[in-house]
């Protein structure tokens, strides 16, 4: 049996990863050595029992979404769905040729997206697409009216975060894609921290195109889909990749068969309990939020106040260093960002997107709840995040000189 990481007791991380559910595990586990057959394997009864399995899991992912199963491709995370929808629609509905001189293509997409969604955009910019990446007011939440400012008659695509990573506020995706619609402009989001979460129906949400991870909805990492609309229009994407054929020719090579199983199984858990778990984590939440800002000063909890998802809470605590603040916590597992950008030492991009200074963002924790959090564990991090970040200030010249009156942005520092 799997050793418990050392010195952390509390899980606070959930927006990174999630542990898989011991019933998704369940689903799995024959499927590793009694159902170990190929789904392409279409003419004995391995393969027909492996085809099965997919359609099954399929079928779960689909009604997640509100969409028809014929729509869901698998990939092996968010990032490759990303990768795929925005590329593949890029290159497929570009306006001029590669090499052509003129401008392939306009892209809209936002400065706080994950860096699944800015690296595929930076390099199609490379690539001769012009690309506007909307900057976020404090609240952080896109707004359609934004978009449609920034949407030209070049205008191919639009990629647009349904819920921050770090901060979880919401975007207007049903909105926006409206008006996509209207333009004759493809529309993807990255539902990562959305779907499984909060509902979702592609339809009456006016989305083209939409990407998932196992691995946030207590499924297996390396594992997760792209829904792609198959009418009203009709979604057509550019592969990335040559191979056997296999997804609709959209994402080649052998199906990791146990990976969508866990999937799909992870999906149903999720519809079924998804109001349930959503309603606890809010009470958690801003129980854990009231229990912090009640007792300490100089703090702000980022993102719109209830624009938000019930399991993401971003603040700031101002004459603090976040890493210090992290090692004080160290029996709390939690972020000073995302966890794709976490091994930097840059304070959060997000954060700064939102026009949150470098001191304060270097000052800032995410907290992001999930289905086995408690209150107890809660009330525990809470209280051992006010402790910590007292000591810490007691030991801050920066926060005496701001007790004693001193407005610190006219001290002019000296340099040596």
């Amino acid at each position: 049996m799997a050793a418990t990481p050392q010195g952390t007791s509390i899980y606070l991380d959930h927006a990174a990863t999630t542990p898989c559910d011991p019933r998704v595990v369940e689903a799995m586990l024959p499927y590793f050595t009694t159902f170990f057959g190929n789904p392409g394997s279409r003419n004995h009864r391995f393969g027909w029992e492996a085809e099965s399995a997919v359609d099954e899991a399929r079928e779960a992912v689909a009604a997640l979404l509100g969409a028809d199963e014929k729509e869901i491709i698998f990939t092996s995370g968010a990032t490759e769905a990303n990768n795929i929808a925005i590329k593949g629609g890029a290159y497929m509905y570009e306006k001029a040729p590669a090499g052509s001189g003129q401008c392939r293509g306009h892209i809209i997409s936002c400065t706080i997206e994950h860096k699944a969604v800015l690296d595929p955009c930076k390099r199609l910019q490379k690539e001769g697409f012009e690309v506007t990446f909307l900057e976020p007011p404090a609240d952080g939440i896109i707004t359609a009216e934004m978009v449609k400012a920034a949407m030209r008659e070049d205008t191919i695509l639009v990629s647009i975060m349904w819920a921050n990573n770090e901060i979880g506020t919401i975007n207007e995706i049903p909105q926006i894609g409206a008006l996509c619609h209207e333009r004759d402009v493809l529309f993807h989001t990255d539902a990562t921290q959305w779907a499984g979460k909060m509902p979702v129906d592609v339809q009456r949400d006016n989305i083209d195109l939409l990407s998932m991870s196992g691995h946030k909805i207590y499924g297996p990492k390396g594992v997760g889909a792209l829904y792609v609309r198959r009418r009203r229009p009709r979604v057509r994407l550019q592969a990335l990749m040559d191979g056997g054929g296999q997804e609709r020719g959209f994402r080649p090579g052998t199906l990791n068969v146990t990976g969508i199983v866990g999937l799909g199984a992870a999906a149903r858990i999720a519809r079924e309990q998804m109001d349930a778990d959503a309603q606890r984590l809010l009470a958690l939440r801003r129980r854990l939020e009231e229990r912090i800002t009640s007792r300490l000063t100089n703090i702000q909890v980022n993102g719109h106040a209830e624009k938000r998802l019930p399991h993401i809470s971003n603040i700031s605590f101002a004459f603090v260093e976040g890493e210090s603040l992290m090692m004080a916590c160290k029996d709390i597992a939690v972020s000073s960002g995302s966890a794709c950008t976490s091994a930097s030492l840059e304070p959060s991009y997000v954060l700064k997107g939102l026009g949150v200074g470098d001191e304060l963002a270097h000052s800032s924790l995410r907290m992001s709840l999930g289905r086995g959090t408690t209150q107890a564990e809660v009330d525990h991090a809470a209280d051992l995040i006010v402790e910590s970040v007292k000591r810490l200030r007691e030991l801050s010249p920066l926060f005496d000189m701001y007790n004693e009156g001193i407005d610190l942005s006219k001290v002019e520092w000296g340099h040596h």
